[in-house]
């Protein structure tokens, strides 16, 4: 190629020097090089900055001539191509060159559009935040080796190192817009796993770089994990984390947890023999627990504030209301609510209860 090259370059240079520019991209290509490298190489070889910028997940990268990352102003670009995978536009790159654009740009920006497809299709797919259900399984079931599990990861774009944060949702929306929103500025990757144990409703994963536990739009449920080295088992820890989730908390982190969690390991039929559980089952039953189920309602907040003030402020009643309520359901679970020890097992019931399969 060179020596065709050199002879090319005497009849006409700007041949020879798109010969050049082919085979420079061939060679990145064939060192399987990533996005920032892409954009140094192109900085280097185009002597003005060169970018990168990926539609799906917003991932822009830009690129100094001394190869470094180049964080100031983006500058007009002098030369833009698109970048296609499968006929799908998929990105775009370009040179922020001043002045007017050289006879080579629109080769180098060609073979650097296409090798940045390359890497795309290499590494995963980026249009979409919706991900192959098979290829999460594989990157966060607990048979699948070590081997499969990196290679699931990096189809799916995650790269080794940086922890990928695990989410278990249960919603009704659209997974990719939920994804969408709790990470908005990096790669998140979605799947509906199915159902997760006996009557479940269906079951969704993300896979996301960051998530911001607060964006999670209402109606969801959602259990939060991070891989650290262990996807599987930062999948299982998402899963127990939703387990815990309540309407009046939907978002449940898996550290926030604690020694909380092991609940979630007490066998259900141990669980449902229990007499405090039992009890909080039976102000489930509809007319047992009061007028529109105000009876566990009211156990609930008090459970969370342990004062009868600060309750009677969550559920916007008067305190003399919510202390009659106390009275109530402290004979009806035989509890002295009014008591650390009363308080404690009234909590791991009401716990316990919510982990059932059948409970609300």
């Amino acid at each position: 190629m060179e020596a065709l090259a050199l002879r090319l370059s005497g009849l006409d240079p700007y041949v020879g020097g798109a010969i050049r520019v082919v085979a420079f991209y061939d060679t990145l290509m064939r060192r399987r090089v990533d996005l920032s490298a892409l954009a140094r190489a192109s900085a280097g070889l185009a002597e003005c900055v060169a970018g990168v910028r990926l539609h799906g997940t917003g991932r822009t990268v830009r690129a100094s001539p001394l190869g470094t990352d180049e964080t100031g102003p983006r500058r007009p670009a002098s030369t833009v191509v698109p970048v296609t995978l499968d006929e799908e536009e998929i990105g775009e790159v370009w040179l922020e060159r001043e002045g007017e654009a050289h006879q080579l740009d629109e080769v180098l920006l060609d073979r650097l559009a296409l090798a940045v497809a390359a890497a795309v299709e290499r590494y995963g797919p980026a249009r979409t935040t919706m991900a192959d259900p098979a290829l999460v399984e594989l990157a966060v079931g607990a048979a699948t080796d070590d081997v499969a599990r990196a290679r699931a990861l990096r189809l799916l774009g995650f790269a080794a190192g940086p922890p990928v944060h695990v989410v278990a949702v249960r919603t009704a929306l659209p997974l990719d817009r939920v994804g969408a929103l709790v990470c908005p500025a990096g790669l998140v990757k979605a799947a509906a796993l199915g159902a997760d144990g006996p009557g479940a409703a269906g079951l969704g994963a993300l896979l996301a770089t960051a998530v911001d536990p607060g964006a999670f739009p209402e109606g969801v449920r959602a259990g939060l994990a991070t891989t650290a080295d262990d996807p599987a088992g930062a999948w299982r820890r998402a899963r127990t984390a939703l387990r815990f989730t309540t309407p009046r908390e939907p978002v449940v982190g898996h550290g926030s947890l604690g020694a909380l969690a092991l609940l979630a390991e007490v066998p259900e039929r141990a669980a449902r023999a229990d007499p405090d559980v039992a009890a909080v089952a039976r102000l489930a039953v509809p007319g047992a627990g009061g007028a529109d189920g105000e009876a566990l309602e009211t156990l609930e907040a008090y459970c969370a504030t342990a004062s009868v003030r600060r309750a009677a402020d969550r559920l916007h009643l008067h305190h003399s209301t919510v202390s009659r309520r106390l009275e109530q359901l402290g004979r009806a679970l035989a509890l002295d609510l009014t008591t650390p020890d009363g308080l404690t097992r009234a909590r791991l019931a009401l716990t316990l209860w919510r982990l059932l399969d059948d409970a609300p």
